[in-house]
């Protein structure tokens, strides 16, 4: 079972982290200004929790599958999630398998598959996480932020905690998130469910073609759900600390 945390009472919100994190990253946010009961969930192999799939078809069906064993085992009906990178792409799956979740925010992440380049990149971070899991994180984290310089405290906390995933999870993990599929098509079916946030400062995906994939699917509601935080990289949670509780209370 994966391990998680509940605090608040009233509705659920269901927290994901992101890729190379865990729980902690929520201890950014003053989330006990959001009145509902939050649910945060370590993804497999992340934090306190283990990676017990099948390594031969890496698969963020898997990640999901779990999650939802977390909300069976706590008889939790409706719910809506804030993923973090990795954990909105879980987020998406169980959007589209669960009639009880209603509202996913994108906290930095996207919607579409992987191009050809991005592909080949997670190739590589599968391949170096057993060659050289120091030299990737060193690299890797600091990349996230818009700022590196004002953040070195922030990055070393970083660095620490991802020392601690096994090269196995994060070759899984970039395995699986290589396979996922395109949302934009469930996406656009209802976009009134669906919230981004995005740094401008982000490096791995550009605001420009944010706006580019999102325009002709949100069309009218772009700039009601399509939320844009200026001199923020790939951690808005950190960098803009603010900006993004404010945009959580005004969803919730």
């Amino acid at each position: 079972m994966l391990n998680y945390s509940i605090s608040g009472e009233g509705n659920s919100l269901v927290f994901l982290h992101g890729f190379l994190e865990s729980n902690t990253m929520w201890d950014h946010l003053k989330l006990e200004l959001l009145p509902y009961q939050k649910i945060f969930i370590e993804l497999p192999g992340h934090g306190r929790s283990r990676l017990l799939a099948n390594s031969v078809d890496p698969s963020l069906a898997y990640f999901a599958d779990e999650v939802k064993g977390i909300l069976a085992f706590l008889n939790i009906e409706n719910f809506s999630i804030i993923g973090h990178s990795l954990g909105a792409y879980v987020a998406l799956i169980l959007k589209e398998q669960l009639l009880e979740c209603e509202k996913v925010v994108l906290l930095n992440s996207n919607f579409w598959s992987d191009d050809e380049q991005k592909k080949k990149d997670r190739l590589r971070v599968a391949e170096i996480a057993f060659k050289a899991k120091k030299v990737f994180i060193n690299e890797a984290i600091p990349n996230l932020f818009g700022k590196v310089e004002l953040y070195s405290g922030e990055i070393a906390e970083l660095k620490e905690e991802a020392m601690k995933i096994k090269p196995e999870t994060i070759a899984y993990s970039a395995l699986a998130m290589r396979q996922r599929k395109d949302f934009s098509s469930m996406i656009a079916e209802n976009p009134s469910d669906f919230y981004i946030i995005h740094g401008d400062l982000d490096r791995l995906v550009t605001t420009e073609f944010l706006i580019q994939k999102s325009t002709p699917i949100f069309l009218d509601k772009l700039n009601t759900h399509v939320f844009l935080i200026i001199n923020s990289g790939h951690m808005a949670h950190i960098e803009a600390r603010e900006q993004v509780l404010q945009i959580l209370v005004s969803l919730f």
